[in-house]
């Protein structure tokens, strides 16, 4: 029997139907191949560096780099302003696309994965995107940072080189302002529980362990009780922390490790899949009530019309299911 299982962060129900599942081996890998080709050299490589935008960051030692930060050639965000919003009618409000979009090189090797990166380069990708979440927050024109990682032309990537994006935007996007939701409703409903929501998912799944995939003691690494596809992973530092720039080091190189790991056991079950990451975290100067964390969407199955038609998405593989496998 199909199950509803809300998801706290942003009050929306999704659909568990395992009786719809196959088996991890057919789900179909990623296929599509990324812009590539020796007409078009990779501007992400290292020699090629003239092909982007002075860096914003390098970090490395010895003339070599080992994470570049540079702006976004196409910015779907730009300029210093802060939002200012026009009403053109009743029905029509617009307003400049201030802001900030940067391409984080997560690496500088071409054939590689957040999946393969080694300790250090995990914690020294976690550390540059702290001090660009610290910078974006000196901007006036910014209120909100999202990063992400696109892994593959299904999740969006149109090189195969491993980079992220990093958008300074000029308002709170709905995603988190549903999640400011949960947390607040959270607290405000559950007096017995711990006082923040994700707190409380460290805690319980800790003790349960049906949903568990990794525990390093820092980081908690779990399919949620609220999965809305296959094998999607939740990644929570168990130390309570509004913002990824906040966080303390050890955390930061602890999640990034930890993203490393839960990818490396996805892509050991079902194979070199599309995935996104999304990385939330608390509005830039907003300390209320929010614990940062990160999303791993692997890209396995697409969003047909009843998903898009009403928001309430279908999972044919329960999270307590995929958890074990993963393990």
């Amino acid at each position: 029997m199909s199950q509803l299982r809300l998801n706290p962060l942003n009050g929306r129900w999704v659909t568990v139907a395992t009786e719809r599942a196959s088996r991890p081996a057919d789900f179909a890998p990623r296929r599509l191949p990324v812009e590539t080709g020796p007409e078009r050299p990779c501007p992400f490589c290292p020699g090629n560096e003239e092909a982007t935008p002075p860096a914003l960051e390098t970090y490395g030692r010895d003339g070599s780099w080992l994470v570049r930060v540079v702006p976004n050639l196409y910015p779907a965000f730009s300029g210093s302003r802060p939002l200012a919003i026009t009403e053109l009618g009743p029905v029509f409000v617009q307003a400049p696309g201030n802001g900030i979009h940067e391409v984080l090189v997560i690496a500088p090797r071409h054939d590689i994965g957040w999946a393969e990166l080694d300790d250090k380069q995990a914690g020294l990708v976690m550390a540059a995107i702290r001090d660009r979440l610290e910078d974006h927050g000196r901007q006036a024109a910014v209120r909100y940072t999202q990063t992400i990682v696109n892994h593959g032309r299904e999740a969006g990537a149109s090189l195969d080189h491993p980079h992220g994006q990093l958008l300074g935007i000029p308002f709170v996007p709905g995603e988190l302002l549903d999640e400011l939701d949960g947390f607040e409703r959270f607290a405000a409903e559950n007096a017995e529980a711990e006082p923040c929501l994700l707190c409380e998912v460290v805690t319980t799944e800790h003790d349960e362990r049906h949903r568990v995939v990794l525990d390093t003691g820092r980081v908690l690494v779990v399919c949620p009780f609220w999965s809305g596809s296959p094998y999607e992973l939740l990644v929570v530092p168990a130390r309570h922390e509004p913002h990824l720039a906040g966080a303390a080091p050890a955390d930061l190189v602890a999640v990034g490790r930890a993203l490393r790991d839960g990818l490396a056991r996805l892509q050991g079950l079902v194979g070199d899949v599309a995935y996104n990451l999304v990385f939330h975290t608390a509005p830039h100067h907003d300390d209320g009530a929010f614990h940062w964390h990160v999303h791993i969407l692997p890209r396995l199955t697409s969003t047909a019309g009843f998903e898009q038609g009403t928001g309430v998405l279908i999972n044919i593989v329960a999270p307590e299911q995929a958890a074990e496998q993963l393990r």
